[in-house]
């Protein structure tokens, strides 16, 4: 699914108040760090992460990117070497999801 750009401003909004939870350090982009990445996004569906300085191979772009492709997720917004990635998730009430701002259907 691409978000558009209302709904990664919505996303970017939200992602404000966020704590990283999410570090790349030395080891870079492992099995442990998909799976921790994957149980956060569906658990919360909106995370934030960070390239620490530590890591020669990745910036925050890169990144951001491969573990939004093995999580099956969109990157939101790259600043720096912070990152923030979503996905809705599966396991929550759809009451309790992020509701994003509708698609304008096209004319």
């Amino acid at each position: 699914m691409e978000l558009t750009s209302k709904q990664r401003a919505q996303l970017r909004g939200l992602a404000n108040d966020l704590d990283t939870i999410l570090q790349i350090g030395k080891d870079g982009i492992g099995e442990n760090l998909i799976h921790q990445a994957d149980t956060a996004l569906e658990a919360r569906e909106l995370i934030k992460g960070r390239v620490l300085d530590n890591n020669l191979d990745y910036d925050a772009r890169l990144a951001a990117e491969e573990l939004a492709k093995a999580t099956r997720s969109e990157v939101v917004q790259v600043i720096g070497s912070r990152f923030v990635l979503y996905r809705e998730s599966h396991s929550k009430p759809r009451e309790k999801r992020i509701q994003l701002v509708k698609r304008r259907p096209r004319s």
